[in-house]
């Protein structure tokens, strides 16, 4: 999809739409609907994921105490951001978001001034790519907060996602954390079969994998309670909605 033309539709835009944000466009609404009309469920799971993203942030700063955190794979900052979520709890907070998209960059360079945030340009099959941009904006010597939320999915087996995440990791200081979250047929192998198969016919392949496979992209990590479970379930509030197909998971590098 178009990264620049308003008449064609956006993936970030998109994503946006369907968290009932107001950066977006007809053609992106249009094609959102088409989405969702081929996988109904799309959109729950794309605001499980931003709620999983509010008490994953929340707990980086206010528990674990990490004032750096790097958003990779970031998409547009629709609200509850990231950096929104963190200034809330300690506004000293640094945030940085990583993306490819040249949509997400004009965002947020527009947000810069007024919000304290960075933006460095970084897709995770180049780890040690973003790892030289984050060098100019954070102490690396210090823990940083890793988000790598609905982003892994995108990376396929031959991209090595376990080796990408293995040498994003030695680049960061002990005590650092790792919030991921990634799709999986376990929890409903004919419907996530389903899900792949209209994602791919429109043009948005992805893979899912097995809680094997996840717990491998967080070698060398270790996991805080509960550990990595489907994303409702991670340290949830209240009563956990219906479960969607995706894992969750937060942990810290020893």
């Amino acid at each position: 999809m178009s990264v620049s033309d308003p008449g064609t539709p956006n993936s970030a835009r998109v994503w946006d739409y369907w968290l009932g944000g107001k950066d977006n466009y007809a053609s992106d609404r249009v094609f959102g609907d088409r989405v969702l009309a081929a996988i109904p469920r799309q959109r729950e799971h794309v605001r499980a994921n931003r709620a999983f993203l509010v008490r994953a942030v929340e707990f980086l700063v206010g528990k674990a105490g990490v004032r750096q955190i790097v958003d990779i794979g970031a998409g547009l900052p629709t609200s509850p951001s990231v950096h929104e979520v963190a200034q809330a709890v300690a506004p000293e907070t640094q945030v940085v978001y990583v993306d490819n998209d040249p949509v997400v960059m004009a965002h947020v360079r527009a947000l810069m001034p007024a919000t304290g945030v960075a933006f460095v340009p970084g897709d995770l099959r180049a780890p040690g790519e973003i790892l030289d941009g984050l060098a100019a904006v954070v102490d690396l010597d210090r823990p940083v907060g890793v988000l790598a939320l609905a982003t892994l999915m995108f990376l396929d087996d031959a991209d090595a996602p376990a080796r990408l995440m293995r040498t994003l990791a030695a680049g960061l200081a002990r005590g650092s954390y790792l919030a991921a979250t990634h799709t999986t047929a376990d929890l409903d192998p004919p419907a996530m079969a389903e899900h792949v198969r209209a994602a791919t016919e429109l043009g948005l392949p992805f893979t899912p994998r097995t809680s094997t496979k996840v717990e491998a992209l967080f070698a060398g990590w270790e996991f805080v309670p509960p550990g990595l479970v489907p994303v409702q379930q991670w340290r949830p509030r209240g009563i956990a909605p219906r479960l969607v197909h995706s894992y969750a998971g937060v942990a810290r590098k020893p």
